[in-house]
């Protein structure tokens, strides 16, 4: 660990990285009742921390190293970093990308003079392939977290941190974590400068490969991670990252999609630029553990990792950032299915409220399901609101925390049909990419009828879809088999409860 900390005193990234601004957060600031710095490390040149590893490892290699080329493989911003590194350094890069990559990553990259290869569906894949070709070429492979150089490179930033405030009156420094690079390099050389000061790393939930890995104090690998935050949607933390981690970080915080939707928008309000997932994770993580803390009046610092945020997904974040700020709330309310019942429901229960979306489709003679959205406190409000539907006579469920719900079914919200029968209901994980539709046909016999099918973009390297099949009972064994052999992500959401209500 010593060594790190030596070789972040001794990096080389200047030659090519900016030391970039530790920012007020006013509104942030206010609402929280905090002292909030932004360290922008979206303002560097590929809008990501990612250069400096990058440029600090292949500026350290030897000139016969050097001679032999690099290869890395990335979905996004570190390969970014190693496309302008070697570019200012005249060293050959291939830098292998999945099929999935927007096509805005992929010219990023080969407008810094980089050979891009594309393979495989996922980082995984990708990252096969990149090592099957160094081995083939004898190129020089470019970890994107898991080794010193790197670590050091992104270690500068904390260096840059110190010299930019008071140190002595920081709390806490709040630092992304994917596959740990990041935060290895932060931790060494703000806990040798000022060990009381705590660094806390911020994971999404559906990525917390770093978090389990802690908690269990062994490397954990996970099945599948979420796509909204790609930019830390890494499997498998680092040997290397792993140990630092485990010695110097002092907690580390999980955030949901909706935090972090709602913290792009807090970033933006401070600082008029829009930070991608990854880079709001860490104002994500201080918002939370301010609220569970109940910290007040101390220094907090947030490390803006980069801003490489795809156009597509800007009205996804704009939609899930009110839910994030806690000011919705998503009801499924059962009401008498007869005239006028949704008028008494919003005279004896909505009142006052806006209501910011409805969702019905007539179902039964007897019940209407409906799925309502109110603008409220939703932290003060949800169980007054709750509880007067039920004083009224309704049945009502807080569905708001359910993600299926908010990607797939308040979209089509319709009474299922008299015609399903044996209907099975499941959640797939779709490469966006020309051909997965046909792929995923292919694998389903034509005697297997398609009942539904949702699909939403949103902008991601990976697509959610809702489909349902009608399979007879002594085909089902069969049909998980075919599933098995398909290769996505998937799960059953036969069961799943706002799926029986409104599908």
């Amino acid at each position: 660990m010593d060594n790190i900390f030596r070789l972040i005193l001794t990096s080389k990234v200047y030659d090519a990285v900016r030391e970039t601004p530790l920012t007020y957060a006013a509104n942030i600031s206010a609402k929280l009742n905090n002292n909030v710095m932004l360290k922008r490390e979206d303002l560097q040149d590929v809008f990501s921390f990612k250069i400096r590893g990058a440029y600090n490892k292949i500026a350290h290699l030897s000139d016969k190293e050097k001679s032999l080329g690099v290869i890395c493989a990335s979905a996004g911003n570190h390969a970014q970093g190693v496309a302008l590194s070697s570019k200012k350094l005249g060293v050959r890069a291939i830098i292998v990308m999945p099929e999935t990559t927007p096509s805005i990553k992929v010219e990023a990259v080969k407008r810094y003079g980089a050979e891009v290869v594309l393979k495989g569906d996922n980082y995984s894949e990708a990252s096969d392939y990149s090592r099957k070709l160094v081995k083939k070429t004898g190129m020089i492979y470019i970890h994107p977290f898991n080794d010193e150089l790197v670590i050091a490179g992104q270690g500068t930033i904390a260096h840059e941190i110190i010299r930019q405030t008071t140190s002595e009156n920081i709390y806490a420094v709040f630092v992304p974590i994917g596959g740990g690079g990041l935060i290895s390099g932060i931790s060494v050389f703000i806990k040798n400068i000022y060990p009381n000061v705590k660094v806390i790393g911020v994971e999404p939930q559906e990525s917390n490969a770093m978090y389990l890995s802690v908690k269990s104090n062994k490397i954990v690998k996970l099945d599948r991670v979420g796509i909204f935050a790609d930019g830390v949607a890494v499997k498998e933390v680092g040997d290397l990252t792993f140990e630092v981690t485990k010695k110097y970080v002092d907690d580390i915080v999980l955030v949901g999609t909706d935090d972090i939707a709602s913290s792009i928008k807090d970033i933006y309000y401070d600082t008029r630029n829009i930070v991608e997932p990854a880079g709001a994770l860490a104002v994500a993580g201080i918002k939370k553990y301010v609220k569970e803390h109940n910290i007040e009046g101390k220094k907090l610092i947030a490390i803006n990792s980069g801003a490489n945020m795809n156009f597509d997904r800007l009205g996804f974040v704009a939609e899930r950032s009110v839910i994030g700020e806690k000011r919705e709330a998503l009801y499924a309310v059962t009401i008498p299915e007869i005239p006028g019942a949704f008028k008494r429901f919003c005279e004896k229960v909505v009142e006052n409220k806006n209501v910011s979306e409805f969702h019905y489709r007539i179902s039964s003679r007897d019940k209407a399901y409906i799925l309502v959205g109110l603008n409220i406190d939703y932290e003060k409000e949800n169980s007054e609101m709750l509880k007067k539907m039920k004083n009224e006579g309704y049945y009502a469920m807080d569905i708001t925390p359910n993600e299926l719900v908010k990607s797939h079914i308040k979209y089509m919200v319709g009474g299922k049909s008299e015609l399903a029968k044996n209907e099975l209901l499941y959640h797939f994980r779709f490469p966006e990419k020309a051909g997965a539709l046909m792929n995923f046909l292919h694998h389903i016999k034509d005697n297997w009828n398609i009942s539904l099918f949702h699909y939403r973009r949103h902008g991601g390297e990976f697509g959610r879809v809702l489909v349902g099949f009608e399979i007879p009972p002594q085909d089902r064994k069969e049909f998980a088999e075919s599933l098995d052999k398909l290769g996505y992500d998937y799960t059953d959401e036969t069961h799943n409860i706002a799926c029986r209500l409104f599908l």
